[in-house]
This record gives C-alpha cells, structure tokens and sequence, in this order.
C-alpha cells in the first residue's frame, strides 16, 4: 500500500480517539471530560481536577479529602533518593527528573502490567510522587535531605511548600494552584502523544511517564516557561524587552511564550487566565518586583501583537507566576511535567484499554537501485 499525504510535524493528523480532552479553536474552548477547562481553573482546585481526570468525575467533598488523603500518604522510596543524590547537580531538572520517574517503576511490583485499572488506582500515588521529587530536586542536588509536606496543607500548598520552605499564603497556594490546574491536561502535544506512542507497545505506564519527561524537556514544548524567565531578567524592565524582542526578531530568533501550533494566531486561552492570576497575585503581594514583571509582560505582549500578529501561550504567564512565588527557575518545567502528570496517566490508561500500535509510515527520499 502506498504512504498517504504527507504532513510535516503530523500537522492537522488525526492520531487518537479520546474521551479525555479536546483544544475546540473554533470556539475557543478546552474541553476536558466535558467541562470548559477554564471554568475549572476558576472554580476548582487542582485535586478535583486530579479527579476528573484519573476517575472520570468532579468529586464530591468526601471524595476529595479521600483523594487529599491518598496524595499527603504516597512516599518516594528511599533508593529513588539515593539514586537522585547521585547524579551530578550539574544535570538539567529535567534530566534528573526523567531518571527518578523510571527509577519509581523498580518500587512497584505491577510496574510491568499495562493494565489499565491498576494504572488508574495507582495514579494517583504517581503523581504525588513526582510531585514531591520534582519540589527535592534542587535540595537533593544540593545535598540536603529531602522534605515532606505538612499535615493539614492541601496539595497544591504543599506542592509549594516543599519548594520554598515556606508555608504559602492563600493567595500564594491559590496563584500555584491555578496554575497547576492550567498544566493539567491540553489534548495531544508532544509529550502526550509521546507517552501514548510508547503506551501503545503494552510498555507500562513508568516507561510511558519516562518518555514524555524527555519529550518535555525540549524548549518548543515545556522549556519555554524557563526560557520566558531567563528572557524578562535579561530585560530588567519594560524598555530592556521591547529592545530585546525587537532585536531578536530582527535576527529572525523565536521570541519564547508566543504562539502555539493549534491556536495559531489566537490567545491560549489558558494564558488569559493566568494573566489574571499574576495580576491578583501581583495585588495581594504588594511586590514591586513581581508588579514590574507584569508590566513587562504586557508590553511584550503588546509588541508581539503589533509586529508578528502573535499571541502569548501559558507559559509566558506561568514563569513570572512561579518567579512571583518564590520558585528556582530551574523547577519551571519539572513543576510543568508534576502538573501534566494527571492528565499523562488518564492518556496512558485510555491507550491501553483501546489499543492500537502506532505504526506510521514515510516519504523516502532516498536513492534507490545501488549495487553493493
């Protein structure tokens, strides 16, 4: 049989049929299990998302402090923490990440089952459990001892207290919290779609998980809420980036946190949100610091807009959020990959309960008939 149309980067291919999510442009609208995801950022925590997501419905009040309780009991085996002590600190976040993710399947004796009820039990344990390591990765590269979270703390509030060493705030927990729930799930980038190309092989879901933080770690995927940080300290203040951007454009360079392959030239409307969020944060704290880097973002905006017809993407929101909260840079997209864990497992569950390998094929540009 011959090869079908070629479509470079799989552009506009329909890969996968999901009950899990779906990026509606024309309606400007991301679905997840039915609901509008940006009414779930504004009314709902992240542990109902979790819900949603893992156990296909919104729980209830008792459900979610079952779903508090099963994430504040979940512990990182001690080995994967030696493990992680041992590694350079001179590696990447991400690339500490990846092994502490593959590390965890030696810990769990159903790891080689793809079995998609036990996977969905277990999930939520994963996710708590990249959680916690993603917070210690830059403790644990430091040679410290690695922190727990404190009874009493929600999820996200714990999340960000095993970062900074602080307790949060309301405001503070609420800012991570939503941005965690933007993070969650977003239909079939390239780290879902990774994760679902591996899960198709019946590989188990740690191995699926491993692929995906590698997919991640990439700058045109979830790097750039890093690369957005670095950009706007490089600015120092609103002038310094309309400079920069203006001369990274003149040299024809890619100005990080705008644009997005299926939005195209609309608003991430999860960029809307967290724009949002930062100006309540902004507010609450009463920081200069974080009040200017939001002034900074607008005027990047607003260049971008009037220059290249583009729109910011989540992470462009997301990274002055984090630098708000007191959040090391280098956890940017680590923290990126703990909030997409969630929605990483429900696609891994689904392919394995309607599977079917990936098995695509190519346009050969080679030579053909040589004679050895």
């Amino acid at each position: 049989m011959e090869s079908g149309e070629y479509r470079p980067g799989l552009d506009g291919v329909v890969a996968a049929e999901t009950r899990i999510s779906y990026l509606d442009v024309d309606h400007e609208e991301i679905v997840v299990r039915g609901y509008n995801l940006l009414d779930l950022i504004a009314r709902k925590t992240y542990v109902d998302v979790l819900g949603l997501l893992l156990r296909k419905r919104l729980p209830d009040e008792g459900e979610r402090r079952a779903l508090e309780d099963e994430l504040q009991a979940a512990e990182v085996p001690p080995a994967v923490w030696e493990i992680l002590a041992k590694l350079p600190a001179s590696m990447h976040a991400m690339d500490r990440l990846r092994t502490a993710v593959s590390a965890l399947a030696g810990f769990d004796p159903e790891a080689d089952r793809p079995d998609p009820a036990q996977e969905e039990a277990k999930g939520v344990r994963i996710v708590a459990q990249v959680a916690t390591v993603v917070a210690n990765l830059a403790r644990v590269a430091q040679g410290r001892e690695p922190v727990r979270g404190e009874p009493g703390l929600g999820f996200a509030a714990n999340f960000l207290y095993m970062i900074t060493g602080r307790r949060p705030d309301a405001a503070e927990a609420r800012a991570f919290d939503q941005a965690l729930v933007a993070y969650s799930e977003h239909e079939m980038p390239n780290s879902t779609f990774t994760a679902r190309v591996i899960a198709s092989t019946l590989s188990d879901v740690y191995g699926a998980l491993t692929g995906a933080v590698a997919s991640l770690k990439g700058p045109l995927h979830g790097g750039a809420n890093e690369a957005v940080a670095h950009m706007l300290l490089a600015a120092g203040d609103e002038d310094g980036l309309e400079r920069l951007i203006r001369e990274k454009l003149a040299q024809g360079e890619r100005i990080m946190g705008f644009g997005h392959r299926v939005y195209m030239r609309k608003f991430d409307p999860r960029a809307l949100m967290l724009k949002e969020t930062l100006g309540r944060l902004v507010e609450a704290k009463g920081d200069p610091e974080a009040r200017l880097w939001l002034a900074m973002c607008q005027r990047g905006e607003d260049v971008m807009r009037a220059e290249k017809g583009l729109f910011p993407n989540l992470d462009y929101y997301a990274a002055p959020i984090y630098y708000a909260l007191g959040i090391p840079i280098e956890l940017y997209t680590p923290i990126f990959f703990a909030a997409r864990t969630a929605g990483l497992v429900a696609h891994i569950v689904e392919q394995h309960a309607e599977n079917r390998l990936f098995r695509p094929r190519v346009r050969y540009l080679g030579p053909r008939g040589l004679k050895v």
